[in-house]
C-alpha cells in the first residue's frame, strides 16, 4: 500500500503561503454570493422564469457540496498544490463564462464551475497544516477556515455596490480579476510538496456521491418552493438518501474508497461533523434573516428601511469580526485545545442570536448582534478542521476536512430552507401583500440560538484524543519497508 510522505521539506516562506491561501479562500467564498444583489432581477436579465433563475444559486451550492469531498480526496492522492491550481483555474473560467452570459444556459455552466472551486477551501486548510511551523499552525488554520464566512460577508455589499454602479456583468468580471490573481498566487507562491499518497480515484464512488448529494440537497433547497410534503421534494430527498446508503455500503467494501467511512464514523470525527451541521445552520440563519429585517419598510412597525447596499454595509463588519477572531481561535486552540475552542465559538454564536432576539429595533443593534455571532463563527470555524485533523491520519486529511466542510454546507442549506419556511408561515398584511410578522423573525433568531447551543452540547461529547491518528501514521511509515 502506498503512503504519503510526512517529512516534507520546510517551507521557506510559510506566512506568504498562508496569506495566498487565505486570499484564495476569501475569493472563492466571495464569488458564491455575487448574484445575491441581482437575484430578484435574474429572470429579466437572463430572459427566463423565476423558477429557472433560482438554479443560478442552487447549482453553485450543489457543485460546491460535491467538490469539497472530491477535491479533498484528490489533494490526498495527487498533491494539494496541484488541486489548488486546478480549482483556481475552474474559478477563473467560471467567472469569465458568467461575465459573458446573457442567457440561462451559459450562466449555469459558469456558476457550476464557480461552485466546483469551493473545493479549494478544504484542500487549502489541509495544506496549511503541512506548510506552517507548529507555533503558527493553529492560527493559520483558523484564518483559512474563517475565509469561508468572511468572503461571503464582504461579497454582499461589494457586489451590491458594483451592480448598482456598473452593468450587472461587472460583478462577474470583478470575480474573474480576483480569481486570476488568486490562481497566479497559487502557481507562483504556494509550494508543491511531496504530499501525495498515490493510488486511484474511486470513480464509481464519485458518481454515487454526486447523485446522492445532489438529489438530497435539491430536496432540501427546493422544499419551500415545491412544498415540504410534495412528491418532488420527498422523492428527491428520500431517493438521495437511498443512493447515499448504497454508496456507503459500497465504500465500506473498497480498499481505496473515496471516503474512509470507518474513520468518518469514529466518535471524535462523527460528533465533530454533526456539530458542524448545527453550527453551519447557526451561521447561515443570520445571513438570511437580518438582511430581510434591515430592508423591510419602517411603516411595518418593525422594519428598518435600509437599502440593499446599506443592509450589506451593516452586515459587512461581521466578516471583519470573523477574520479578527481567527487569531483568537488559534490562541485558544493552543491553550485549551480545539474541542473547548469549538464549544466557546458555538456558545458565542448562540449568544449573538439571543442578543438579536432582544435587540432588533435599530440597525446598530443588529450590527452588534451579527458581530457577536460572527465572532463565534470565527472562533468555531477555525477549531473544527483542527479537531478533525487531530483525529485522522495525515494521508486522509484532505478528504476528512472536505467531509467536514460538506457538513457545514448541509447546515447552511438546511438553515436557508427552514428560515424561509418559518418566515412565510407567520405573516401579516402590509399594503395588500403578506410579509413575515415580527414574531417570525424572533422565532428565527431563537432557532438559530438553539442550533448553536446544540452544537455546544454535541462538541462536549467529543472524546479527548491527542493526535492519535497522526502518531499512528508516523509508526506506520517507520515500519514500512524502504
Amino acid at each position: 500500500m502506498s503512503t504519503t510522505t510526512i517529512s516534507a521539506p520546510p517551507v521557506s516562506r510559510p506566512l506568504m503561503t498562508v496569506i495566498v491561501l487565505c486570499f484564495g479562500g476569501m475569493t472563492v467564498s466571495l464569488t458564491q454570493t455575487l448574484v445575491v444583489p441581482i437575484q430578484g432581477q435574474l429572470p429579466t436579465l437572463l430572459g427566463t422564469s423565476p423558477s429557472n433563475a433560482g438554479w443560478v444559486v442552487t447549482i453553485t451550492l450543489l457543485a460546491g457540496a460535491v467538490s469539497m469531498v472530491i477535491s479533498g480526496r484528490l489533494g490526498d492522492l495527487l498533491g494539494k498544490q496541484r488541486v489548488l491550481v486546478a480549482t483556481s483555474s475552474l474559478l477563473v473560467l467560471g467567472s469569465v463564462i458568467s461575465a459573458m452570459s446573457d442567457s440561462l444556459a451559459p450562466m449555469l455552466v459558469g456558476r457550476t464551475l464557480q461552485g466546483f472551486a469551493l473545493g479549494f477551501i478544504p484542500v487549502g486548510i489541509a495544506l496549511v497544516r503541512e506548510v506552517t511551523p507548529p507555533e503558527m499552525a493553529n492560527t493559520a488554520i483558523a484564518a483559512m477556515s474563517a475565509t469561508l464566512g468572511v468572503g461571503g460577508a464582504i461579497g454582499l455589499p461589494l457586489s451590491a455596490f458594483v451592480a448598482q454602479t456598473f452593468d450587472w456583468h461587472a460583478i462577474f468580471w470583478m470575480g474573474a480579476v480576483l480569481s486570476l490573481l488568486m490562481a497566479a498566487g497559487v502557481v507562483l507562491l504556494v509550494p508543491h510538496l511531496n504530499d501525495h499518497a498515490g493510488g486511484s480515484l474511486d470513480l464509481v464512488g464519485v458518481l454515487g456521491l454526486t447523485v446522492g448529494l445532489v438529489a438530497t440537497l435539491i430536496g432540501v433547497s427546493k422544499a419551500n418552493a415545491w412544498g415540504w410534503t410534495s412528491g418532488r421534494t420527498l422523492g428527491s430527498f428520500l431517493g438521495g438518501i437511498a443512493v447515499l446508503v448504497v454508496w456507503g455500503y459500497y465504500q465500506l467494501r473498497r480498499d481505496e474508497p473515496l471516503v474512509n467511512l470507518r474513520v468518518t464514523a469514529s466518535r471524535p470525527v462523527l460528533l465533530t461533523n454533526i456539530a458542524a451541521i448545527a453550527i453551519g445552520f447557526g451561521m447561515m440563519a443570520q445571513s438570511i434573516v437580518i438582511p430581510q429585517l434591515l430592508q423591510l419598510p419602517t411603516a411595518t412597525g418593525f422594519g428598518l428601511g435600509q437599502s440593499l447596499l446599506a443592509a450589506g454595509l451593516w452586515m459587512a463588519p461581521g466578516g471583519l469580526m470573523m477574520m479578527a477572531f481567527s487569531p483568537v481561535s488559534g490562541r485558544l486552540m493552543t491553550v485549551i485545545g480545539p474541542k473547548q475552542t469549538l464549544m466557546v465559538g458555538a456558545a458565542v454564536l448562540g449568544f449573538g442570536y439571543l442578543t438579536a432576539f432582544f435587540l432588533m429595533d435599530a440597525p446598530w443593534q443588529l450590527l452588534i448582534a451579527s458581530s457577536i455571532a460572527a465572532a463565534g463563527v470565527g472562533i468555531g470555524y477555525g477549531a473544527m478542521p483542527a479537531l478533525i485533523m487531530g483525529n485522522v491520519a495525515p494521508r486522509e486529511a484532505g478528504a476528512a476536512v472536505g467531509i467536514n466542510a460538506l457538513m457545514r454546507s448541509i447546515g447552511t442549506t438546511s438553515a436557508a430552507a427552514i428560515m424561509v419556511t418559518v418566515l412565510t408561515s407567520s405573516t401579516t398584511d402590509f399594503g395588500g401583500a403578506s410579509i413575515p410578522n415580527e414574531g417570525a423573525y424572533q422565532l428565527c433568531f431563537l432557532i438559530g440560538a438553539i442550533a448553536a447551543f446544540v452544537g455546544v452540547a454535541l462538541t462536549a461529547l467529543v472524546p479527548h484524543v491527542h493526535a492519535r491518528a497522526a502518531k499512528a501514521e508516523v509508526v506506520e511509515l517507520a515500519e514500512a519497508p524502504a
